[in-house]
């Protein structure tokens, strides 16, 4: 298996993107740390009626010391970190007129600091052990502006774009690769959000005539943080059905 004794921790576990990868690393034998607000209980439960090995986490990223001692714990009882997927995200709507500054903080606060607490607390054990895999899930409004969120949201994704980049650069001497994956119209609850009339649109702007599924983004994830991908790094790898081709 791609992933056999590998410990992977993925944030956002609980649903949607975040569910489907740690679904597919799992069935390719990572013991994998399901972290979430929510309780991911249940899938754990599920992962190991399946065989499979995963462990929950109950825990709010934007709380660095409490990230760090989580992180901590996991590589004393694991011995190691091999993976950090950067999958918790928040969403806000509306225009720049209507978008109040505590939302604009709180989008940036989960997005784009949890990513960093997270990272904060994982790199060390990378660094310790010369190798580690970070994938951080962004957007195509990262790249080319919000189309259905508030500017709060594709700000965020942009940062952590560019997060992801910088940190490429410094961690490769330790041979850790950091890369990203940037999706569009997914199926998730942010867009069964979308009325039907927004949900057509977006479709007709996608060149392969469907929206994408969580399962598509857990395949390009389990490519990236596996040895297939150890000359990849700094990349924010399109999902979007060609919607965005840069």
């Amino acid at each position: 298996m791609v992933l056999d004794g590998k410990t992977a921790l993925i944030t956002g576990a609980a649903r949607g993107i975040g569910r489907a990868i740690a679904l597919r690393f799992a069935s390719e034998g990572a013991a994998v740390g399901l972290i979430d607000l929510k309780s991911t209980d249940e899938l754990a439960r599920s992962l190991e009626a399946q065989g499979l090995e995963g462990f929950a986490l109950e825990l709010d990223i934007t709380d660095p010391e409490r990230v760090r001692e989580t992180f901590d714990e996991v590589a004393r009882q694991r011995g190691v970190i091999d993976i950090l997927v950067n999958n918790a995200g928040i969403i806000a709507r509306g225009t720049i007129l209507e978008l109040g500054h505590e939302t604009w903080r709180r989008v940036l606060e989960v997005n784009l600091n949890g990513t960093f607490n997270c990272c904060k607390a994982a790199i060390p054990h990378m660094v310790r052990q010369k190798s580690g895999r970070i994938l951080n899930i962004s957007s195509i409004a990262g790249k080319m502006g919000d189309i259905t969120a508030a500017p709060a949201y594709g700000t965020s994704k942009g940062a952590i774009n560019t997060f992801t980049r910088s940190l490429a650069r410094q961690l490769a001497e330790h041979g850790i690769t950091v890369n990203g994956i940037a999706p569009h119209a997914i199926e998730t609850d942010m867009s069964a959000e979308w009325s039907e009339e927004k949900r057509r649109e977006v479709i007709g702007g996608i060149p392969l005539k469907r929206m994408g599924r969580p399962e598509d983004v857990a395949e390009a994830a389990l490519f990236l943080v596996s040895e297939a991908a150890s000359f990849i790094t700094g990349e924010v790898l399109n999902v979007n059905g060609g919607a965005l081709m840069d």
